[in-house]
Order: structure tokens, then C-alpha cells, then sequence
């Protein structure tokens, strides 16, 4: 991994080739989640060139800057326990994944970035013995706290290697939104074959990137994630490592994401199915393996920040009041890519502790708790995390009591009466 946060990454993550067209240049922006306290807002604050590549011979979409992991993941600020629909994802998954493979009591599961045991917490209930990888302290030390043992490390096939040495082989490897997250991506796949038993099955879920360019969910781009997969990529990847992706779902969380289901190539038990063949067949339809189709994002990109900032300029030449729900990555570069500071949004509340009396990132923006919209009664709420808009809605429905209204950003800005 590599440790100087000014290095430039100018090749593949994956193949090696030079890395010479882009897909979308978000400008400089500093870490998504690197919230500062009131005594920092006049020291200086780092930015960091946000441009996304697309190596044009394996097509893998990537930042071609390499921040090392180090840097941003030592202390993390994002807690998976905050979203209720996302829990309810996790035991969902859980029970599914526990009926499929027949884990019990003689099973071994190993979740890498276990965040703060939002997930294994499941496997615990069922008595699964289970185990968490992630390199945060402080998150690790919340998964501690809730009975969840977790390696305070990064994974790779070194650390694997370890883990096997130590009889830690997996009957289930679990990967939510880690894979994105690792800039040797190599590294990291070779670590799953290692670690995985013969038998074993992993599931590796990250945001789509089909669904991040056909629904101009830029936002969903950060420092954080060196990679975008689509299913075509990932495959590639994989089966470059002697793993085979067997299955595929195609989820609705984080704006859509896929779940790739893999094993070692040599498992006949386990054929390619159907949703998986028919995912491929229709990546290929709509281009996804043709350099072309990745011309035009950069040009959506734009229109749409200009659509978020019309209906922001008009809104307070009304003498309107807006707030934010939410201080997700996501948002942080939203706000920092159109310039939105709180000349725009006055503050945004956030249901994570860990987060209130902070300011967001470049933007300074407050963060307060939910309780803040009661009592400021803005006109506007703008969701931030919208990836659970519906969820937000629900809890948030009481705006309308003083003719508040919801507004989402992405793909364009467009208001929720």
C-alpha cells in the first residue's frame, strides 16, 4: 500500500495500462469524511484532485490518484449502525445467506470492513462464530463493545496469509462496500482466494456503476473510493485470481449496487446462474465493454450541478430557508463540487453523534442533531443522504406541518411536495 498521500496513480489499479481518458473531473475537494471541530476551522484544510479515470483496456473506471488508505481510514467517521433500512438490509442478508449455505455453530464467517458490527452482530445472535476486519480503531472499538471480535488491520494477502496460519479459513467472506475502498485491489482479491475455504463462498456488494453514470449519481464519487464497478469489471477482476462469479443481485441500497457471489473457479458444486449471465449480456448491450459509452458522463455531471445551483439561487432570492438532512461522504462532494457553502444551506442535522458540533468538510457547514429541524421550521430540506430518501421522508414527514418540503439533488435537482 502505498504511504505518500501526494502520489499520483497514472496506471491501472488492475491491468497496469496507462490510465489517459476521463470520465468525470470533479475539481479539488478535500476528504469526504474528514469533519472538523470549531477549533480547526482556521487551520489549513487539504484538497485533493477528484478526477476519475477509465483504463481503456480493462475498462476499470478508478481515481487516478492514490491517497493511501492510511490517511483516510486510521479514524473513520462513517458508523453503519445510523441507517434503520440499512440494519434491516443486513439481518435480511444475514438470514438469507445463513439458509443457503447451512451455516451453524461449526461455520466460520469473516466480514472484511466490519465497520462497527452493524452486520456480524446477526451472526452472533444465531451462534456463528464469526470475526471483523477493519483498519479504524475507533470503529473497531464500537464493534468491541457490541460483543463483535475485529482485527484492527488492513486485509490483503499478507494479513490472509496470517489468518490461515492462525485456522481462520472462511466458510462465508462478506465484503459491503469495502472493495471500492482498496486501492490494490489485486492484493485484496488475492488475500479472499487465501482465506476462503475450498467450499467457501464470498459476497462482495458495491455501488453500481451502471447505475452511478445512468442516473448521474455523481456524488457517489470520493477520495474514499479508489474504484466504480460494473459487473463486467468486477468479473474480470476476480476471475483473474482464480475465482469464480457464480451469481449476482442486483440491490436497490446505495442508489443501486450489486451483490457478486463468488467461489473458487475450481467449485463445479456452484454453476454461473442465470441472473448472472443475463446481468453480463445486458452490461454488454448498453456498452459498458466499449470505451464510448463512458464519453458522454462528464457533460451530465455538469448540467446537473448547474440545475442544483438555478433552483438554490432562486430559492433564497424568495427569501427561502434551506437546511440539510444528512453529512454523508456523498453530500461532501456534492457541496464542495458546486460550491454550496452556507451562503446556500444554513445547517444539516445528521443522526450520528459522532457528527453533531462538527462542520462538514470545505464547506463548514454545520452539523447538528435531528432535533434542529423542529425547531428552525426551514423551507427546504435538502437530502443529502438520498440514497434513503424514502426512509428520511417517513421520519421527516412532520416538515409539512409548516409547509416545508423535501428537495433531492440527484440525478437533477427536483423538489418533493
Amino acid at each position: 500500500m502505498q504511504s505518500n498521500p501526494s502520489n499520483q496513480q497514472r496506471v491501472c489499479r488492475h491491468c497496469g495500462a496507462p490510465l489517459e481518458h476521463s470520465l468525470v473531473d470533479l475539481g479539488m475537494s478535500p476528504l469526504c469524511e474528514s469533519f472538523l471541530s470549531e477549533d480547526q476551522l482556521n487551520d489549513m484544510e487539504p484538497f485533493y484532485p477528484l478526477h476519475v479515470k477509465v483504463c481503456q483496456h480493462c475498462l476499470l473506471v478508478q481515481l487516478d490518484q492514490n491517497i493511501s488508505p492510511e490517511h483516510i481510514f486510521t479514524e473513520y467517521a462513517y458508523f453503519s449502525s445510523y441507517s434503520d433500512s440499512w440494519l434491516r438490509h443486513a439481518a435480511d442478508y444475514t438470514d438469507r445467506m445463513v439458509d443457503q449455505l447451512g451455516l451453524g455453530a461449526g461455520s466460520f464467517v469473516v466480514e472484511l470492513g466490519s465497520n462497527d458490527g452493524y452486520l456480524l452482530r446477526n451472526f452472533v445472535a444465531k451462534g456463528i462464530p464469526c470475526l471483523g476486519v477493519d483498519p479504524a480503531q475507533n470503529i473497531a472499538k464500537e464493534a468491541g463493545k457490541a460483543g463483535i471480535p475485529t482485527l484492527v488491520r488492513f486485509f490483503g494477502e499478507e494479513s490472509a496469509k496470517q489468518m490461515v496460519a492462525d485456522r481462520q479459513q472462511a466458510d462465508l467472506i462478506i465484503g459491503n462496500n469495502v472493495l471500492a475502498q482498496v486501492p490494490d485491489l489485486n492484493d485484496f482479491v488475492k488475500g479472499i482466494k487465501l482465506l476462503l475455504k475450498p467450499d467457501g463462498v464470498a459476497t462482495i456488494e458495491f455501488p453500481h456503476l451502471v447505475s452511478l453514470m445512468e442516473q448521474n449519481q455523481y456524488d457517489t464519487i470520493y477520495h474514499e473510493h479508489y474504484c466504480y464497478f460494473s459487473y463486467l469489471s468486477a468479473e474480470r477482476i476476480f476471475s483473474g485470481h482464480g475465482l469464480k462469479v457464480f451469481d449476482a443481485d442486483e440491490l436497490p441500497t446505495h442508489g443501486g449496487s450489486l451483490r457478486i457471489h463468488a467461489c473458487h473457479a475450481a467449485d463445479v458444486s456452484r454453476p454461473v446462474s442465470e441472473r448472472a449471465v443475463r446481468l453480463r449480456a445486458r452490461e454488454m448491450e448498453q456498452g459498458y465493454a466499449k470505451m464510448e459509452t463512458y464519453s458522454q458522463f462528464g457533460r451530465k455531471v455538469e448540467e446537473s450541478k448547474r440545475a442544483l445551483l438555478s433552483f438554490l439561487i432562486q430559492a433564497k432570492r424568495e427569501g427561502k430557508t434551506i437546511a440539510g438532512y444528512g453529512a454523508p461522504g456523498k453530500g461532501n462532494t456534492l457541496l464542495n463540487y458546486c460550491g454550496i457553502r452556507k451562503d446556500f444551506i444554513d445547517f444539516t442535522v445528521d443522526r450520528n453523534p459522532h457528527k453533531h458540533g462538527k462542520v462538514l468538510p470545505g464547506t463548514h457547514i454545520p452539523i447538528y442533531p435531528v432535533g434542529k429541524i423542529d425547531e428552525m421550521h426551514p423551507d427546504y430540506l435538502m437530502i443529502l443522504a438520498w440514497n434513503i430518501k424514502e426512509e428520511v421522508i417517513e421520519q421527516m414527514g412532520r416538515i409539512r406541518e409548516w409547509g416545508g418540503k423535501f428537495v433531492v439533488p440527484i440525478p437533477t435537482a427536483h423538489v418533493i411536495d
